[in-house]
């Protein structure tokens, strides 16, 4: 079973994707994304 990965919205904090760690343990994440709650594209950065 993979670990997964919780991204957070910059803007404003809501964590709502989620995807599998893969071999990435050395850097976090930042992948820009569509946030329903802000209801644009934005930052999302890997949370802990």
């Amino acid at each position: 079973m993979s670990k997964k990965i919780v991204l957070c919205c910059v803007q404003c904090g809501s964590r709502n994707y989620s995807v599998p760690s893969g071999n990435r343990a050395d850097e976090r994440l930042e992948i820009k994304k569509f946030c329903s709650h802000c209801n644009s594209h934005t930052l999302h950065k890997q949370t802990l």
